[in-house]
């Protein structure tokens, strides 16, 4: 899918433009997703994202994309950034090590 938040997993959906008169014409509601470069600090790089404003905001709060990619279960991240995740936390484990 090419307009899907890869943190929050928002996409487009589906609904109603609905006039004073009642009249429902279908519309789409598109997410605002952008293109952009998070900086990894485990792996020393930035790392490729298509991520909406919602999701900039969800990797800010929990503390840098690091701990974000590490709090989120293997199920619930998007396919394209397992490999990812795995190099980042194998690099934490290393750090502490």
């Amino acid at each position: 899918m090419s307009r899907r938040c890869m943190v929050t997993g928002k996409s487009v959906m589906s609904g109603n433009n609905v006039s004073h008169a009642k009249n429902r014409t279908r519309r789409k509601f598109l997410p605002n997703v952008q293109e952009t470069s998070v900086f990894s600090e485990a792996l020393g790089q930035k790392v490729k994202l298509k991520v909406s404003a919602a999701g900039l905001r969800t990797i800010d709060h929990k503390g840098g994309f690091d701990e974000w990619v590490a709090s989120v279960s293997v199920s619930k991240i998007d396919p394209a950034l397992r490999s990812i995740r795995a190099k980042v936390i194998e690099k934490i484990e290393t750090t502490k090590a």
